[in-house]
């Protein structure tokens, strides 16, 4: 194919993100994806760039087109599936062959056959990475930056050009790594990128190569930061305030090795900090969604402590935290969480106060109605069981559930235990069996039942649905989801507390359960009671008991 046969780009996009007065990048399907870990396919990079277009990022880089077949068919599905709305698509490539011409490059015409509008291109900025990696002079390496760039841009593309290993280069041969700058901006490069590809700068070191690179070169610059010191944030602005107007960022931080400049906190920063509008109107608000959703694609657990948009990010625990809280939020939260898209949550432990039992039960709807007396009862009521190995600030409603019965004088019931007991059984063929049996009572009738399980505590959640599904059909969508031992401080051995989290869902919500027992089967019952108990509650069921 030629290079007049090449795929005409698509319209380009527009929004706050592809303003030229600021640039947000994402590049998760690129760079991200090449955290251990993570393997994404065709539909998965269809489905995550849906969510960044949504989220308002100015620009996706898709991958590279021709280095490998996916990324060759990702960008024509996206091309023919997705109405980019917000973002335009990026294709990554890397400068011509020493020696060579772009106007006859296979992998330049790659790019081209993209579709993509606008193209970043990956050039050495380090002396030392031309002469032994690229195996080429200083000079051809500026003439290989000079070729590419200016034949992209004569095939109506819009060019990045990515220094890799800039600073580094930098501090080796200043005056060359400028070169490179200078030699892309005059060849047309929209955004020359500063690249800390090993992730080694602090942001004193960032703020001041490029406030000298952008007054040397007048070239515009961006910043593609890894977080090899835990800096990537952090350089990422500080490249800001030293006047680079293009930020290169993965969703949740992902890349290779400990990541990439989180987008999330980026964005955020700049929004709600330095009061620069980036995304579209409403977009911040949806960037906790956002940040979980792509994580459930990628098939990584969220991580609950991430700044802005974890479940703990907003999480106060302590009593004298909460006392302020209860005053005003502000005094203890550097934001409104809704801001976000995220929720302020108080935890309840042995450190909780009155003040933190009684903001627990504003956010769990259970009117404490200032009953002092109450309140007291609830804080020392937790201190007891937490003292006895229970955990409140991860079960939330076991916690519910003690609340309510202080308050209305009487713990919810649905069904009374008379017994139960669980027997695994080991074959001689090497095979085991796990039956229990509940016997208990429910609404005037007494129930005997039996079931068997993939396990002892699968076999008791079983035979407690068969005795209880007749009176209580909800129970049907309850799902246990998750299931945590731990082995408490104190005794040794096996006759060591143990205490069990439970997770259930009904398909529309989650909820946390705990028990502590010196044996894991009785631990694993009182999670499941407290489970059974809050989902029909919450099913507006009236107890029976």
């Amino acid at each position: 194919m030629t290079t007049t046969e090449a795929t005409e780009p698509t319209a380009p996009a527009s929004g706050p993100g592809t303003d030229d007065g600021f640039h947000v990048f994402d590049t998760t399907l690129r760079d991200g994806a090449q955290r251990e870990g993570i393997n994404l396919t065709v539909a998965d990079k269809l489905t995550i760039a849906r969510h960044l277009d949504d989220f308002g990022v100015g620009f996706i880089e898709g991958g590279w087109p021709g280095a490998n077949p996916r990324d060759t068919e990702f960008f024509s599905r996206a091309r023919a599936e997705i109405d980019f709305k917000h973002a335009q698509l990026v294709a990554f490539g890397a400068t011509r062959r020493a020696g060579g011409s772009a106007a006859t490059d296979p992998q330049v015409r790659a790019l081209l056959e993209s579709g993509a509008p606008v193209i970043t291109l990956v050039a050495k900025s380090h002396d030392r990475h031309v002469e032994l990696a690229l195996r080429t002079t200083l000079e051809e390496n500026l003439e290989m930056v000079r070729d590419t760039v200016a034949h992209l841009v004569s095939q109506g593309r819009r060019v990045f050009v990515d220094c890799e290993h800039f600073f580094d280069g930098y501090r080796a041969n200043a005056e060359y790594a400028k070169s490179v700058v200078r030699a892309a901006h005059e060849a047309g490069a929209d955004v020359v990128v500063l690249c800390d590809t090993n992730g080694g700068m602090l942001p004193a070191q960032i703020t001041a190569t490029v406030a000298t690179v952008l007054a040397d070169t007048g070239a515009r610059l961006g910043i593609h930061a890894q977080d090899d010191t835990g800096c990537a944030v952090a350089n990422t602005l500080a490249a800001v305030d030293a006047g680079a107007t293009h930020v290169q960022c993965t969703a949740n931080g992902y890349g290779e090795r400990v990541g990439n400049a989180n987008l999330f906190p980026v964005v955020a920063a700049l929004e709600i900090k330095y009061g620069r509008t980036v995304l579209p109107a409403g977009a911040l608000a949806e960037m906790t969604r956002i940040s979980h959703a792509i994580a459930e694609v990628v098939n990584l657990t969220p991580s609950t402590h991430q700044p802005y948009v974890g479940v703990s990010a907003f999480a106060h625990k302590a009593g004298l935290h909460a006392s302020a809280i209860k005053v005003d939020p502000d005094l203890y939260q550097h934001i409104d969480p809704a801001r976000v898209g995220n929720t302020m949550r108080m935890l309840v432990s042995d450190m909780a106060g009155r003040a933190s039992i009684e903001l627990k039960g504003k956010e769990l709807g259970v009117d404490l109605g200032g009953d002092r007396a109450l309140v007291s009862r609830v804080v020392e009521r937790v201190k007891e069981r937490e003292l006895q190995g229970y955990t409140y600030e991860a079960a939330d409603a076991s916690f519910e559930l003690l609340l309510r019965a202080e308050a209305e004088g009487r713990a919810r019931k649905y069904f009374r235990i008379e017994s139960w007991r669980a027997i695994v059984e080991d074959r001689p063929d090497g095979t085991h069996a796990n039956e229990a049996t509940v016997k208990l009572w429910a609404k005037g009738e007494r129930i005997v039942a039996t079931a068997e399980g993939n396990g002892p505590v699968n076999a008791l959640d079983r035979a407690l649905r068969v005795a209880l599904e007749r009176f209580y059909p909800q129970l049907a969508k309850f799902e246990l989801i998750d299931y945590k031992v731990r082995i408490l401080e104190g005794a040794h051995g096996t006759s060591s507390t143990t205490r069990v989290l439970v997770t259930t869902t009904d398909g529309s919500r989650e909820w946390n359960t705990v028990g502590v027992a010196p044996n894991v089967i009785a631990a694993s019952w009182q999670a499941l009671e407290d489970a059974f108990t809050y989902g029909l509650l919450h099913a507006g069921v009236e107890p029976a008991e």
